[in-house]
């Protein structure tokens, strides 16, 4: 017996991000859209113990030991059902690696359901979600899926209404970038000056809850894009590409390095990913649309 679970990348539409706490997070506003990029995880009974093991793009930047989201969510729903983690965690990745998109958060929910369903836990999904939360601010909401606002450091979510589907378009950069080290030259270039208190954008929610493209193209923003800019200039090549070629909106997608663009419908962010392959100024492109849904057994 073996249990595949589906669980989408994200994109956020807004992450406003606060000062630096004293425990090193930020409190956040971050309004989080699942898209139709996706991991599939797959748990399956293993006597020997817990492994991991990948497949796909960027598979061998993935740690296959006990640093991987994905074996630390089964350890710790083993840990709290008192059993033996005695499972093959396989992941087939579509997700990009360290691209800002919550690709290991992805993996770490994933797994989480799996083992959920394949042990039988019948653990409800406020204990799955308080598990994601303190594996990661980001696993929470790849588990829930849809569009989300999350605060805190992230992890308290509250669901969003969406009156449409989103057409995006990703382009994923030759190399990745480290949350930890975005968050830090954040702070970096925010030293000495007053950082508001995030709060979420009426005008994004509104945008999604009227599935208006156009409205949400005004209003998307992200405070670590200066930071993400800052260790990666070439990005703003890829941002200025992807607005020419007639994007609504161009932004770096969470921490980075992915840059995102909100495009009218299917054809435009068809057309938009074709010019954005021939500018030279990324590695790779996708599209994908969203809302997707959350982390499901297929």
């Amino acid at each position: 017996m073996s249990v595949t679970v589906r669980v989408p990348a994200k994109v956020n539409v807004q992450l406003a991000v606060g000062a630096a706490r004293p425990d090193g997070f930020h409190d956040l506003a971050n309004v989080f859209l699942a898209v139709s990029l996706h991991d599939e995880i797959t748990a399956t009974p293993a006597p020997e113990g817990l492994r991991v093991t990948c497949e796909g793009p960027d598979a061998g930047q993935v740690p296959l030991d006990r640093t991987n989201l994905a074996a630390r969510a089964a350890l710790a729903l083993a840990e709290r059902y008192g059993r033996e983690p005695d499972v093959h965690l396989h992941i087939a990745k579509d997700i990009p690696v360290a691209g800002g998109m919550a690709g290991g958060s992805a993996d770490g929910a994933g797994a989480l359901v799996a083992c959920d369903a394949l042990w039988g836990t019948g653990a409800s999904r406020d204990e799955l979600l308080a598990i994601c939360a303190d594996l990661g601010s980001d696993v929470p909401f790849s588990l829930l899926g849809g569009a989300a606002l999350g605060t805190g450091r992230g992890e308290k979510l509250t669901e969003l209404e969406v009156g449409g589907d989103f057409h995006w378009v990703f382009a994923m950069a030759a190399r990745g970038l480290s949350t930890p080290a975005v968050f830090r030259e954040f702070d970096r270039l925010t030293e000495g000056l007053d950082v508001p208190e995030p709060v979420a954008d009426q005008a994004v929610l509104d945008a999604l809850a009227k599935g208006d493209p156009a409205a949400l193209a005004v209003a998307v923003s992200n405070d670590l894009q200066p930071a993400a800019l800052s260790l990666f200039p070439e990005l703003a090549d890829t941002l200025a590409a992807g607005r020419a070629a007639g994007a609504l909106a161009a932004l770096v997608s969470g921490s980075g390095p992915t840059t995102a663009f909100l495009a009218s419908d299917a054809k435009s962010a068809s057309d938009i990913a074709g010019v954005l392959r021939a500018s030279g100024t990324c590695a790779t492109v996708r599209t994908a649309s969203g809302p997707a849904a959350g982390a499901t057994v297929v």
